[in-house]
């Protein structure tokens, strides 16, 4: 089998709240997310996605995940999508660093693979831990009392996990937590996001006024110096997300004790197979994770439940269904909550097919 053809479309996904605002004043409307199809002379094509959370929140943007396609595409025209590590090793070859450019490669491989052994992608990843994986929702920054109010509706859909948005001013910080607190009952999880958004002292005064309360704090600060500090000063539970882009950044969390959680994104380190490198190694240590992607919609969706349904419960600490939060379906088959809780389809490769309509002409095709 060999890769025939690459093609990428440019899908826009208005969100159903209308806006997502984080820390730093950042604030996205509509995502725009990049769909990948990779066709081989086999007949099967894969699909893969890669969305960036806009152009400030990591070193990755829209525009550059296409961009990159056209660099690294033709390295892989007439490779055998099967051999994945042999396409992850051309790519890096081919264009150093941006893996999320690399990312929806990775999983259209990973769909192929699936498709051509006739086994869903979770099996392939180690094999079905969980039929169905809990999920968290994210509460977009807003005043206190809004987000206690999205806390509780999001609630009684059957959410038991919520990441707050934080990394804002430090006092109303402290009332967005504990207010959503109020609101939550025992046994549920509550994160403070700060997104990087604080300083050193701000993030000490945070953690040090809510020391009270079951929350944990995420990525207080931009650096991973500055989080290790806040984390060495502080009892509550403790996630890095931003700072941990790869192998050799949790080897250095793991020897520092500098985390409880760990939020794998798949784009952010390069798509499945690293994803799942780094997933066996956090088993391994007694990590957990939040398994999840910067941002995306269905195909995007269905990645994240496949590694998600493939993680033994214990170190799942929750994953994400991006699909629940936009406007537009790009694929069918793909995952959808119930009760606060998603499956990976047990079809084939990620168990998805695209929408044509959805995705228009494609931009990019090579091959």
């Amino acid at each position: 089998m060999k890769i025939t053809k690459i093609s990428a479309y440019q899908v826009d996904l208005p969100l159903k709240e209308g806006r997502y605002s984080w820390s730093n004043d950042n604030v996205v409307e509509v995502f725009d997310s990049t769909v990948v199809a990779v066709e081989t002379d086999a007949g099967i094509t894969g699909y893969g996605e890669c969305c960036p959370l806009g152009p400030a929140y990591l070193p990755a943007y829209a525009a550059g995940v296409r961009a990159g396609l056209k660099q690294i595409g033709p390295a892989l025209i007439g490779l055998d999508p099967r051999q994945i590590d042999v396409v992850n090793a051309t790519m890096d070859a081919a264009l150093l660093g941006h893996p999320a450019v690399k990312a929806p490669l990775d999983v259209a491989c990973w769909d192929i693979l699936g498709k051509a052994t006739g086994l869903p992608v979770a099996v392939l990843l180690g094999g079905v831990r969980q039929e169905s994986v809990g999920l968290y929702r994210a509460i977009s920054q807003d005043s206190p009392a809004a987000m206690a109010d999205k806390v509780a509706a999001y609630r009684a859909e059957g959410y038991r996990k919520f990441q707050l948005k934080v990394g804002g001013d430090a006092d109303e910080d402290i009332d967005r937590i504990r207010a959503c607190r109020e609101r939550l009952q025992p046994g549920d999880v509550l994160v403070a996001d700060a997104n990087t958004g604080w300083t050193l002292h701000e993030a000490m005064r945070v953690v040090q006024a809510v020391r009270d309360l079951d929350v944990y704090i995420e990525q207080p600060c931009r650096s991973y110096r500055e989080c290790l500090s806040i984390r060495r000063h502080t009892p509550l539970p403790f996630v890095l997300d931003e700072v941990v882009d790869g192998m050799e950044m949790l080897l250095q969390g793991l020897a520092d004790q500098a985390m409880d959680v760990i939020n794998l994104k798949i784009a952010k380190v390069g798509g499945l197979t690293r994803a799942r490198q780094i997933r066996d190694l956090c088993v391994g240590q007694g990590v957990a994770m939040t398994i999840e992607d910067s941002w995306g919609g269905d195909i995007v969706t269905a990645a994240i439940a496949h590694l998600a349904g493939s993680t033994p419960e214990d170190f799942l600490f929750s994953a994400t269904d991006f699909n629940s939060y936009v406007t537009k379906d790009i694929a069918e088959g793909a995952p959808k909550r119930v009760e606060g809780r998603m499956a990976a389809a047990a079809r084939p490769g990620l168990g998805i097919e695209p929408i044509a309509e959805a995705l228009g002409a494609p931009q990019v095709e090579i091959g």
